[in-house]
C-alpha cells in the first residue's frame, strides 16, 4: 500500500468511528431521559438541561473527529 491509500483509509476510519460513535451515545443519552420521563413526568424540566448539555457535548466529539479528517 502507499502513502496515498493509508491516508485515505485513515481518514475514513477517523470519520467512521468518530461519527458513529457519538451517534450512539446521543441515541443512548435520549433514550433514557424519555425513559425517566415516561416514569417521572414532573422532573422534565430537571431533566431538559442536563440532556441537552449532554447531546451538545457528544455533538462535539463528532465534530472534532471531522476537523481531523480534514487536517490529515
Amino acid at each position: 500500500m502507499d502513502a496515498e491509500s493509508i491516508k485515505a483509509l485513515s481518514k475514513a476510519a477517523t470519520i467512521a468511528i468518530g461519527g458513529m460513535m457519538p451517534a450512539l451515545a446521543i441515541g443512548k443519552t435520549a433514550s433514557k431521559a424519555m425513559e425517566s420521563i415516561g416514569r417521572n413526568p414532573e422532573a422534565a424540566d430537571k431533566l431538559f438541561v442536563p440532556m441537552l448539555l449532554a447531546l451538545a457535548f457528544a455533538e462535539a466529539i463528532a465534530i472534532y473527529a471531522l476537523v481531523i479528517t480534514f487536517t490529515l
